[in-house]
């Protein structure tokens, strides 16, 4: 048999195995936001947000007023087009024909824009806190233009005013995106407060209901999540992650878990630490310090323990911060 025919025969199979009417059977692909223009979006109000440090290749523009004005019109355009197409999948409009849909989608694009001057003030924070926090920062540019972190924030900011308006899917792609590209996992949920740094940033976990006060810093690793997802679906909408108070720093690898747990504020967290309970203001928790285990070429291994500041209680040593 000649591999056209071959090709043909699969072909026929797959096909086939199209109408079994699973869930991944869909074959619309126009009942869903488009992913690359969304990301297009995220993009192009990457550059509203930060005009001096991104550029539009496609516009030749000298008046700042010009482009942010084309930048407005394209986003608002592509925006709307997509959140009408989202908007179908919520219940509720199931009754509403495509004029009321995008309607309702053209009012929401507004709002979302009218929101961009308070994204800008909690951004203007967030770049503070990050560059008062990193002493290997030498200017802002830098943290703009190359912290991982500060490109998952800023995502969040804009995914978040998205997410408050009740827009299916888009927030989720937006920082989806983001969580691919930096290592960073911030449901647009996500309530964060200003001056929100997070130092390194791959591997940090925030959950959709967490609520993150101001002048917070987290490091590596951290987990901020639901102390269990056993309820599934039943669970939606609940308040299943954190609240963690202003003023808290939470060392690398720690887990704080859990929809009642509270870090009160001014509290520091170190590193590796598992939380699932609530934690009083001004706490210092750790882990105890373990035994470090030293042995030489030729000789058995003996136990030395780390010479830093006594057990203070609670196995909470202050050699760490």
């Amino acid at each position: 048999m000649e591999m056209k025919d071959r090709i043909q025969i699969a072909t026929c199979d797959i096909m086939r195995d199209y109408l079994k009417k699973r869930d991944i059977d869909k074959m619309d692909v126009f009942a869903n936001p488009d992913r690359d223009v969304v990301i297009d979006i995220l993009r192009k109000t990457f550059i509203i947000l930060y005009p001096g440090y991104y550029r539009e290749r496609n516009f030749r523009i000298y008046r700042y007023d010009n482009r942010v004005s084309l930048l407005v019109e394209d986003i608002s355009y592509n925006l709307a087009k997509q959140i009408a197409i989202a908007l179908k999948l919520r219940p509720e409009n199931a009754s509403l024909d495509d004029e009321a849909l995008h309607a309702k989608a053209e009012d929401i694009v507004i709002e979302f824009l009218q929101s961009i001057p308070k994204i800008r003030e909690y951004l203007d924070t967030d770049l503070q806190a990050f560059f008062e926090g990193d002493p290997a920062a030498y200017n802002k540019q830098e943290i703009v233009l190359c912290y991982p972190g500060f490109t998952a924030i800023t995502t969040n900011r804009i995914a978040h005013e998205l997410y408050k308006l009740n827009v299916p899917l888009i927030p989720r792609i937006m920082t989806e995106y983001a969580h691919s590209s930096t290592g960073i996992d911030i449901h647009p949920g996500a309530t964060i407060g200003k001056y929100f740094f997070m130092d390194h940033g791959t591997g940090i976990v925030v959950g959709e209901t967490s609520i993150i006060g101001e002048h917070v810093k987290v490091y590596q690793g951290v987990t901020i999540g639901a102390l269990s997802t056993r309820g599934g679906q039943s669970l939606r909408g609940k308040k299943r992650h954190p609240t963690i108070e202003d003023n808290v720093t939470i060392y690398a690898g720690a887990s704080i878990l859990g929809g009642e747990t509270v870090i009160g504020e001014g509290s520091v967290i170190g590193s590796n630490v598992f939380i699932t309970s609530s934690v009083a203001a001004g706490s210092r928790i750790s882990v105890k310090t373990q035994d470090v285990i030293v042995s030489r070429r030729g000789e058995h291994p003996r136990e030395e323990t780390e010479k830093t500041a006594p057990d203070t209680g609670c196995g909470q040593s202050k050699a760490w911060y």
